[in-house]
This record gives structure tokens, C-alpha cells and sequence, in this order.
């Protein structure tokens, strides 16, 4: 009887413990495999929103220096980069047959100078003599013939005619000599600017030949210390961003590959050009960027990579992007809110109607962009949450001086998830305005599950 007894008391006690750890080993497994979840913080502070481009470095303005006459390179006074002035000698044309165009041009202004001088003498004669038929014919007209003073008086005509001829003459030989001198001082190619020189397209003794094309000798930037541009190509769905930006006078914001650790920050735009580029059916606008630069880190060709700021946000309510972009499955939610999937599927269905082939009206397509501001985000469901009806759970707002969850014996997380609806307003890479809705700062919204086994 001892022994039935004694077996039966072992029996219990196997069976007390083998229902406890039964019990003990659903609570682990369902611990171990009840979804855990990537959290992210709603926050309250400030937002930045800004477009991004890339753009090439230029200067303000690039002088070319031609040649504007033929002839070997006699002498060469400046190198790359060298900071030359105004009228600066930058090279010089063998000048000999030039001298001596000037010198053939000057004999031939001369020559005609002494033909008007001979000319105004004897047109002088002329009229003299033709005063004296005059008088004799007046005072006896038997004294001279009407053909003889058909003669003097024609003969002074011709004289005066003559002249013009002669004083034409000077003046064509005046302007032969003026292009002969000007042709001389184009031998010496000075710059036109007060610059750097960015580029030399010469060597000394090179012959160049002006004949058809005036060559190209030099390039000269002016004002680089000063300012430098930046030419940007932006996007035809972010100029109307950078126009505001513009209008109210934002900064501009780059860097360049050879200063990777420098951020530039004194950068305004410029200029938004009308001239738009269409590259594989998508259109660009260029944009002139200004930016001083006297340190000269600044090179012209430089590839600029671009931060427009558009406007700035402070002390406003921002949610993560990564919260914004997070759909859950319908059996994590509660029954109340799988109503709100719903909600999220047809903003997704919305989204790529107006991304398909298929071109909605434009009147939908403005409905559809106004719609798209209302999001869903989803928190974990608390006990306090559990205690409210489905109604009140997606409507009242949580009391004021809840700390969180962990601080809260009525905040502890059951699984589940609840969804809060939002509208959204400008965005940037990594968090989201928001404009409306049940959040405070310091809640945890839902950003992903995190893999099996993961703490």
C-alpha cells in the first residue's frame, strides 16, 4: 500500500512538473517567435529641404585672343596662368613687312599731298589768267576773243575738277597708310581685359596664317578671384523648387573633388536660364550658380557636386522616412485598424496609376497628389490601447503626460499594431513633415520586423 502510494505522489509530481514545463515551453516558443519589430522616433525639430545637382565650374567671362594678321610668333611674353593687365604686350608678330607697308604707304600720302600742291598752283594761274581776260575784255572787247576767254575760264574748271581729283587721292592714301599702321600694331597682341591666362594655344616661331580664320591664340578669364560660375542642368520637376529658392534668396551649398572635407557655402544662384535641353525625353533647365573665390581653389572645369536649399523648417513635428515607407501584414494588425490597410493599399494603387503607361487626366492626377499626403503610420499596441474600443483607439489621443511604454505598467506592448493616420508635408532624405495627426514627440513608430532570431 506504501508503494501504491508512493507512486502515486511521484506520478503527481511528474505530471505537475511536466504540465509546468509544458506551459513554460509554449510561453518561450511564442516569446521566441512573436515578431519583433525595427522601431523609429518621432522627433520635433528642424528640417531642411534641398535639391541636389552636379554642375561644371567656369568662369564669369572667357576672353579669346585672336590674331588678326599673319606672320611668325617673334617674341612671347606670357605663360599659363600668369595675371596679366589691360593692353598688356602678350605676344608679338614679326612686324618687317608691316614696317614696310607703313613706309610704301607713307610715300604714297607724299606723293599725293605735292600733286594737290602742284594742283592748287596752277588752278591759281588759271584764275588768274582768266581775271585778266576779264578785265581786258571789259575794257576793250576788241582786245580778246569770246574764245580765248572760253579757254581761261575752262581751263580753270578743269583745274578745280583736278583738285578734288588730287585732294580724293590724299585721302585714300591717308586711309591706306592709317590700315598699314593699324596692321603694325596688330603685330603686338595685347590683352584686351584685366585677367588670368587660363590657356596658350602658341609657341614662339609658330606661323600663323590670319587669312580666312582669325586664329586663336590665348584665353583669358577675368575677375576669377572675384566670382566663378556654376552651370547646374536641374530637372524640369525640381526648377520650380529652385525658383523659390531663388526668389527668396537661399544659400547654396557645394563641394569639389579636390576638397572633399570643404564645404563651400557662399554660393547664390545666379540666373535660371530659359534655354531648356531635352536628353532622352527628359528636360533640364540650366542654372548659373555665383561663388567667390579668392583663394583660387576654384578651377575652371572643376565638376561641382550641388546642395540647393529650398526652405528650412524649424521646431516642427517629423516623422522617418523608413516609418512612412513600412506595411505591415494583416495578422500583426488589430482587427479594429485592418480597416486602415485598406486606406494604404488604395494611396498604392493611386501611386501607380499616375506613374503607368496609361496618362490619367491631369485633374485626377492633382487629386491624386493631394491624396498621397495622408499616410498611415503604426505604433505597437499597448494594454492601455487594448482597454479602448476600436473606435476610440484610432481617434482620441493618449493622455498628455504618458512617458512611454517602459516606464507605464498599462503602456507594456502586446504584439499587435495600431494605425495612426497623418498628413504629411515636405520631406527630406531621411524625415517627414507632419502637418496633422495623433503623434507627439518621443512615440516609436514601426519601421520594419527584424529577422528571426534577432534580439
Amino acid at each position: 500500500m506504501r508503494t501504491f502510494i508512493k507512486a502515486i505522489i511521484v506520478l503527481a509530481v511528474l505530471a505537475t512538473l511536466g504540465y509546468w514545463g509544458f506551459t513554460r515551453g509554449q510561453q518561450w516558443l511564442a516569446e521566441r517567435n512573436r515578431p519583433r519589430f525595427r522601431t523609429a522616433l518621432v522627433e520635433k525639430g528642424d528640417l531642411r529641404i534641398t535639391v541636389n545637382a552636379t554642375g561644371q565650374l567656369e568662369p564669369t567671362l572667357s576672353v579669346r585672343v585672336g590674331s588678326f594678321v599673319s606672320g611668325p610668333i617673334l617674341e612671347l611674353h606670357v605663360d599659363h596662368n600668369d595675371e596679366v593687365k589691360a593692353q598688356q604686350i602678350l605676344a608679338k608678330i614679326d612686324p618687317r613687312i608691316y614696317i614696310a607697308s607703313v613706309q610704301r604707304d607713307e610715300a604714297a600720302l607724299g606723293a599725293r599731298v605735292g600733286d594737290v600742291a602742284r594742283v592748287q598752283a596752277e588752278l591759281q594761274r588759271a584764275r588768274n589768267d582768266e581775271q585778266r581776260s576779264v578785265a581786258l575784255k571789259a575794257e576793250n572787247e576788241d582786245f580778246i576773243s569770246q574764245a580765248e576767254l572760253d579757254q581761261f575760264r575752262f581751263a580753270r574748271m578743269s583745274l578745280e575738277a583736278q583738285l578734288l581729283i588730287s585732294e580724293s587721292s590724299v585721302k585714300q592714301a591717308r586711309a591706306n597708310l592709317e590700315n598699314s599702321e593699324a596692321n603694325l600694331a596688330y603685330t603686338e597682341i595685347r590683352s584686351p581685359v584685366d585677367g588670368t591666362v587660363i590657356d596658350r594655344k602658341i609657341d614662339q616661331g609658330q606661323t600663323l596664317a590670319a587669312q580666312f580664320q582669325a586664329p586663336e591664340l590665348f584665353v583669358i578669364a577675368p575677375r576669377m578671384r572675384e566670382e566663378m560660375l556654376i552651370r547646374a542642368s536641374i530637372d524640369e520637376a525640381d526648377i520650380g523648387l529652385i525658383r523659390d529658392a531663388k526668389e527668396s534668396d537661399q544659400p547654396v551649398f557645394f563641394s569639389v573633388d579636390a576638397y572633399p572635407e570643404v564645404v563651400f557655402s557662399d554660393a547664390k544662384i545666379q540666373q535660371i536660364r530659359l534655354s531648356s535641353t531635352t536628353t532622352q525625353n527628359v528636360v533640364t533647365y540650366p542654372v548659373i550658380v555665383s561663388t567667390a573665390n579668392p583663394e583660387l581653389k576654384l578651377l575652371p572645369g572643376m565638376t561641382a557636386n550641388l546642395t540647393f536649399q529650398v526652405r528650412e523648417l524649424n521646431g516642427i513635428l517629423k516623422v522617418p522616412n523608413a516609418a512612412l515607407r513600412y506595411f505591415p501584414e494583416k495578422d500583426l494588425v488589430r482587427e479594429e485598424d485592418q480597416k486602415l490597410l485598406e486606406l494604404n493599399l488604395s494611396s498604392e494603387s493611386t501611386e501607380e496609376t499616375v506613374t503607368s503607361s496609361e496618362t490619367p487626366p491631369v485633374d485626377d492626377v492633382a487629386r491624386a497628389t493631394i491624396a498621397s499626403s495622408k499616410r498611415i503610420v503604426w505604433i505597437q499596441e499597448t494594454e492601455a490601447d487594448r482597454s479602448r474600443s476600436g473606435s476610440e483607439a484610432t481617434s482620441e489621443s493618449r493622455p498628455a503626460d504618458a512617458s512611454g511604454p517602459a516606464n507605464d505598467p498599462l503602456k507594456m506592448m502586446t504584439g499587435k499594431l495600431r494605425g495612426i493616420s497623418i498628413q504629411i508635408g515636405d520631406s527630406d532624405y531621411q524625415f517627414t513633415q507632419v502637418l496633422s495627426g495623433d503623434l507627439k514627440p518621443g512615440d516609436e513608430l514601426i519601421a520594419g520586423v527584424k529577422p528571426a532570431g534577432a534580439p
